[in-house]
């Protein structure tokens, strides 16, 4: 006796309908979503317009270079430490709030290291602070 052999037929299974709803949900979250946009802040930093200096009897010159050292007047400072600028900032100045406050960065320097003559020389009550500018070089480079 012979018994027919039941063939088994191969499963496939159709992703079509499935890649159809995939794309389907994807486009409708594309759509649907809102992206953020945080308020940027422009700025426009103003040029150098080569006017000419003023020349003060007395003043603080705080020069911060690309290592993040300060110098007060010429004298170096041995600590990048807020107490001892602070302290050497007093000295020169003798109690005197009324001197012009010249703050003269290197390109290079971080903006925390300038930041941190700017809040001294806040905390010390300074109303003359200054930041040095180069005067733009007329032409090409």
């Amino acid at each position: 006796m012979k018994f027919k052999r039941t063939q088994v037929e191969d499963i496939h299974i159709n992703l079509t309908p499935m890649i159809d709803c995939l794309l389907f949900i994807l486009v409708f979250l594309l759509l649907s979503t809102t992206f953020n946009q945080f308020s940027r802040m422009n700025l426009t930093l103003p040029d150098a317009q080569g006017v000419p200096p003023k020349q003060y009897d007395h003043k603080i010159e705080v020069v911060v270079d690309a290592s993040g050292h300060y110098s007060i007047n010429g004298q170096s400072i041995a600590t990048k430490d807020i107490a001892d600028l602070s302290t050497a900032i007093k000295q020169i100045s003798n109690d005197r709030r009324d001197l012009m406050f010249v703050i003269a960065a290197d390109a290079k320097a971080t903006h925390q290291d300038v930041i941190r003559v700017m809040d001294v020389a806040g905390q010390l009550g300074f109303v003359n602070v200054n930041i040095s500018t180069k005067v733009p070089s007329r032409g090409y480079e």
